[in-house]
């Protein structure tokens, strides 16, 4: 059996800089991926996907964007570059094509089994991620056999879909810009529109994501909020990473042809149903956008920037049409349900006492009450961008602090 002092699980971004700050520390460890470094990025993302955030986001430990578009979005396949280089650039202890089996307490020290072998080690941080399995509700198995469904996950391009209409369900990130790229290639589009965040692109001269960075927005930390589980939840930004940087929201769908329905709440044979609540949706989002707003603009004030910074843009509220509650959807023309639902995280590998009833892990800023136990890439973990690639890092730093007392405690693995 290998041991190690750390064994961390998954090497996509949150891994690799996890990898990075122990290397720093001089801790020993090694990193298991069940695929390839960045797999997800690599074959769990649309063709035309960019990342959300501007290049010069990507900073992680020890590295950062290195192209000659700093304020442009990377692709998928650059993405995977930025990060296999990462990866090379300290040498990180990655083991790829590892399967872990199953991760549990033995004395004092983990056991990590995979289709390789075991590993004992002194800790373990789990680096799967936010985005793990894409979540489809039980109200899909109620749809007819001959409706084709698919996750975000599973999409490539418009051509990949049977012919016919498409009925995107939700409206964070993945479906405001799956939603835009089939009308674009001339597909008739509804939207089941939820619970979304939404913001402009740019405002007042600059990236909204700079605004968001300048200001503190993305560092604010889980204890500012008032109800932390609800922050945790927050969906995905209505953003696209466009070179153009036009704004998408949903009243940009709309006014280009997309219908906008509300929330699906329930399916029956080639029957969907949509709860009324669409109006009170957009306007929970136009509040939490009128606040962002009001931040930024008190944060420019306050610093001067206003010689440097543009006027504010005019607010202009989304407008909505009347939505029908229910669709059959074949007389609809609609032959694809693709359900941009969101994610939920599955551990089947590790012990249950990490887990809560609803199956997330336990954990404080990612450290679990299991000792030795860690996560690292969560929505929310710590900060507003713990799950982004800028944000890894602060996240690895505090978390490497608590490994050290840890493995300063735990001086030996028995077995």
């Amino acid at each position: 059996m290998r041991r190690t002092d750390v064994v961390v699980i998954g090497a996509g971004h949150a891994g690799l800089a996890m990898s990075h700050v122990l290397s720093a520390r001089g801790i020993e460890h090694v990193v298991v991926e069940r695929g390839r470094v960045a797999e997800r990025w690599q074959s769990e993302r649309w063709d035309s996907l960019r990342l959300l955030t501007p290049n010069w986001c990507a900073r992680l430990p020890g590295w950062h964007y290195r192209g000659s578009d700093p304020d442009g979005f990377m692709t998928m396949a650059e993405t995977t570059r930025h990060l296999e280089g990462y990866a090379r650039s300290f040498g990180a202890p990655v083991r790829t094509g590892v399967t872990v089996r199953s991760v549990a307490r033995s004395a004092d020290a983990w056991r990590v089994v995979t289709d390789r072998g075991a590993t004992c080690a002194r800790a373990v941080v789990v680096a799967t991620g936010h985005c793990d399995i894409a979540y489809v509700p039980e109200m899909a198995r109620a749809l007819s056999s001959d409706i084709h469904q698919i996750s975000p996950s599973a999409y490539r391009n418009p051509g990949t879909l049977p012919d016919g209409g498409v009925l995107v369900v939700g409206a964070s990130a993945s479906g405001v810009q799956i939603a835009d790229e089939l009308r674009a290639a001339g597909r008739e589009v509804t939207l089941a529109a939820g619970r979304h965040v939404r913001l402009p692109r740019r405002y007042r001269g600059r990236d909204i994501v700079w605004w968001m960075d300048r200001t503190g927005i993305l560092s604010d930390a889980i204890e500012q909020m008032p109800d932390p589980e609800a922050a945790r939840r927050q969906p995905s930004l209505q953003l696209v990473g466009d070179p153009a940087r036009e704004r998408l929201d949903l009243g940009t769908l709309a006014a280009a042809g997309v219908r906008i329905l509300g929330r699906a709440c329930a399916a029956e044979g080639r029957g969907m149903y949509f709860s009324g609540d669409l109006a009170e949706t957009a306007a929970a989002a136009e509040r939490k956008l009128i606040r962002l707003r009001r931040r930024i603009d008190d944060f420019v004030d306050a610093a001067g920037f206003g010689a440097e910074a543009g006027e504010p843009e005019p607010y202009a509220p989304v407008a909505l049409h009347a939505a029908p509650l229910a669709l059959d959807l074949r007389a609809d023309g609609i032959s694809t349900v693709i359900w941009a639902t969101g994610f939920r995280r599955r551990y089947p590998w590790l012990e249950l006492a990490a887990l809560d009833a609803s199956g997330e892990l336990r954990h404080r800023g990612g450290i679990s009450p299991l000792a030795g136990l860690y996560a690292i890439g969560l929505r929310f973990q710590r900060r507003r961008n713990s799950s982004f690639i800028d944000g890894a890092g602060g996240d690895a730093e505090a978390l490497a602090c608590h490994i050290a007392g840890h493995l300063d405690a735990v001086t030996h693995i028995a077995i």
